[in-house]
């Protein structure tokens, strides 16, 4: 596993200016939303949940430590965390 430091060293080298780890609690839930911009998470700890509820046929898709997850700049996403919580780093 990456260590935050060597996290946020990767996500910048994919060429996101704003960088930063984020904790969520266990079993938060983040309602349907938008970024202006591109935005990327990569999962340091816990288990990340993430649907597309204007897609076609929305699905719940899970991603654990390791897992980069890109949402393109205005796509409407809804997030949950899982029982342990989560730790990721954002890059926008």
């Amino acid at each position: 596993m990456l260590s935050q430091s060597q996290a946020e060293a990767n996500v910048q080298a994919w060429g996101f200016q704003n960088v930063f780890t984020w904790t969520d609690r266990p079993n938060a839930h983040y309602p349907p939303h938008s970024h202006a911009t591109r935005t990327t998470h990569l999962i340091l700890q816990g288990e990340f949940i993430i649907t597309y509820p204007k897609d076609t046929n929305p699905m719940k898709e899970t991603f654990g430590s390791g897992s980069r997850i890109d949402v393109n700049a205005d796509r409407i996403h809804e997030v949950w965390i899982g029982e342990q919580g989560c730790t990721y780093v954002v890059g926008e």
